[in-house]
């Protein structure tokens, strides 16, 4: 097993082998430069490791394009690299991203300029396999490594061709005026399964009405070309396009059988039906989300991660399952206080690996025995000798109801002791399809909001993180809650209530309350601070969204939504901006010029405003940074300033 650690910035691959897994460094980069690593994959064979190194691909856009956190004085590129088994030294492909190696280990596959590229795996200059219109992405080799299918984005529509070694034509497989994506090879090369979605636009339908958003499942013989549909969602706002972990999940299982994920019964589960006839078949099933998603080596199985267990907090945790594609059976195979997530099955099929952690101890590699079902952590040497451990809190699983009845769950992190009255902060998450846990988060960006809560809490706060609607792990009607963010902001009514709730805890000076976040959580952070300046007393705005009605853009042609003005109204009045004359409360505006998700232009602009109006505002900007801190010492700043600021403005 490999993966990637970053020790304060200095990213590099760790090996571990049996019998003993001992951790093995691979790679020997030294400097925090904001180079992440991503797309590591072992050859079949398992000779080789291929990873790339650059990009920024947590992004909404550009993910594939350097990025220049160091001010380096050249950009530096995404590359694609490999490396020798079990002791080489790294070697450079070229320059490139989404690398797939094909199954008789001969060739690595990739994109670069938005088109398909080869190099030998043993060695060799890349070529450009073959040049399609549009962008080239989503690369699946056949089993027998002789064909390759790929998806082309066409803007209005996309097309799943597949092109074969020694070929001369591309083959498109039963094309349409649809947007063809997700192929999936079966087992024995000659069908595909793939996702087919709506293209084009459509009707200028009322923008504030929720509706179904369809999808269907077809299977296509690669011959021919011809396909036909094999499955069709259900009709309501539950059957719509997942957009949980892994989105459609789709796998073509070993017994015929295509898995895929759908919300449609509440709860984003697991089904399994035959390639070509019957019923589908729910295989995981009650009041819980399965995420991390992998089919097991042999596809007879898929491991997951669930917010379930035998505990009443575990829907605020995440633990291993397995179910069997075959007959059903499912059981979860960790349970207990800690986070146990990002699941796989190895080539053994005997042994689970998968990143846990605890409400002291951060995330690290975990081996699990299945017949046994002991854990063995791998590579703990390498946790430093002076982690405060012994000085986190063990949050505690709160739960309130906002003022229009809806139950929200939240963590609080309090340090006994200290005086009869405390401030205290409430922490707002990003996405917003997030979840805080009652431990390390399994993301890295949360992961680092656990750890400043843990400050916070250690420096004498009371520190609240609400898990608002919105967010995943509570089941559809949560998740895809109606009236919010620009059609209304009804998520607010949470963080309202989270700041209430702070406010009547015996502990809390009422008077002394803060709140921060990022992204989604900068942008109800600056709306708190609008809205309710006198509950929320200051407050952190990092890299947030201000200005939703710029979402609504005025048609070109005659034809717009019936309730277009309606909806730019709402946008408007969901806004922070629309709330600047009520905004009292001291704030610190932080962002980053080469933020890929949240344009920086919603921070430049709400200064600007700010500016206008000579309200007071304190700000940090951070050149060539993008939304997740790719380089450490940005990430330490961004963290200092936002606890210095808190403690300044609430602390006696």
């Amino acid at each position: 097993m490999a993966w990637a650690a970053n020790e304060k910035g200095i990213r590099n691959i760790y090996l571990a082998q049996g019998p003993d897994f001992s951790a093995k460094r691979l790679t020997a980069f030294g400097n925090d430069d904001g180079q992440e690593i991503s797309s590591m994959q072992f050859s079949p064979d398992g000779k080789w490791l291929v990873f790339v190194q650059g990009g920024e691909h947590g992004s909404n856009w550009d993910y594939n394009i350097g990025i220049n956190p160091s001010q380096e004085l050249m950009m530096p590129k995404v590359q694609i690299w490999k490396i020798s088994l079990p002791a080489g030294k790294p070697e450079l492909v070229g320059e490139g991203d989404e690398p797939v190696i094909s199954p008789d280990n001969q060739a690595i596959t990739f994109i670069k300029n938005r088109q398909v590229w080869s190099a030998a795996l043993a060695g060799g200059s890349p070529q450009q396999l073959f040049e399609v219109k549009g962008s080239a992405h989503s690369l699946q080799w056949s089993p027998d490594g002789k064909s390759l299918a790929f998806v082309a984005n066409r803007t209005t529509h996309s097309l799943i061709g597949v092109f074969t070694q020694g070929g001369s034509q591309i083959k498109w497989i039963s094309p349409s005026f649809s947007r063809d994506v997700s192929p999936r090879w079966s087992p024995e090369g000659n069908r595909l399964a793939f996702v087919r979605l709506p293209g084009g636009k459509g009707e200028e339908l009322p923008l504030l009405v929720q509706r179904h958003s369809p999808w269907e499942i077809w299977v296509a013989d690669v011959q021919s070309g011809v396909g036909s549909k094999r499955w069709k969602s259900p009709e309501t706002l539950r059957g719509s396009v997942p957009t949980t972990h892994g989105g459609f999940n789709l796998h073509w299982a070993a017994d015929n059988k295509i898995v895929y994920l759908s919300y449609e019964d509440g709860w984003p589960h697991l089904y399994a039906m035959d390639a070509e006839v019957g019923p589908s078949r729910q295989l995981t099933k009650g009041n819980f989300m399965v995420e991390h998603i992998q089919l097991s080596p042999d596809g007879k199985s898929l491991v997951f991660s669930a917010n379930t267990g035998n505990l009443a907090e575990d829907i605020d945790r995440r633990h291993i399952g397995m179910v069997s594609i075959l007959d059903g059976s499912m059981s979860m195979v960790t349970a207990g206080e800690g986070i146990e997530a990002i699941p796989v099955v190895l080539s053994d099929l005997g042994t689970l690996a998968y990143l846990s952690a605890d409400h002291q101890r951060p995330l690290m590699p975990t081996l699990l025995d299945l017949k046994t079902r002991t854990p063995k952590l791998i590579g703990k040497e390498l946790l430093p000798s002076d982690f405060p451990s012994a000085f986190l809190v063990k949050p505690k699983q709160v739960v309130f109801t906002s003022s229009d009845g809806m139950e929200i769950h939240g963590q609080l992190f309090e340090k006994e002791g200290g005086p009869a009255k405390k401030p205290a902060v409430l922490f707002v998450h990003g996405g917003p399809q997030r979840q805080m846990l009652l431990g390390w988060h399994y993301g890295d960006y949360y992961s680092n909001t656990y750890a400043i809560n843990q400050y916070l809490a250690e420096m004498g706060f009371v520190v609240l993180a609400v898990n608002f609607r919105l967010g995943i792990g509570y089941g559809y009607e949560f998740h895809k809650a109606p009236r919010t963010y620009w059609q209304g902001a009804e998520e607010y009514l949470d963080v309202k209530a989270a700041g209430e709730y702070l406010a009547g805890l015996a502990q809390v000076d009422s008077a002394r309350i803060g709140i921060y976040g990022g992204s989604y959580g900068g942008y109800l952070t600056a709306l708190a601070l609008g809205k309710d300046s006198d509950l929320f007393k200051v407050g952190v705005d990092i890299h947030g969204v201000h200005n939703l009605s710029t979402r609504l853009e005025m048609p070109e042609g005659y034809e717009k939504a019936p309730d277009f003005e309606k909806a730019v109204r709402t946008a408007w009045f969901s806004s922070p901006l629309a709330y600047l004359d009520s905004w009292k409360s001291p704030v610190l505006f932080i962002h980053g010029d080469d933020d890929r998700n949240v344009q920086v232009s919603q921070t430049t602009d709400l200064v600007r405003r700010f500016e206008e109006k000579k309200m007071p505002f304190e700000y940090l900007m951070i050149p060539d940074d993008s939304h997740h801190w790719m380089k450490f010492t940005n990430l330490v700043l961004v963290n200092q300033a936002t606890v210095d600021f808190l403690k300044k403005h609430l602390k006696p």
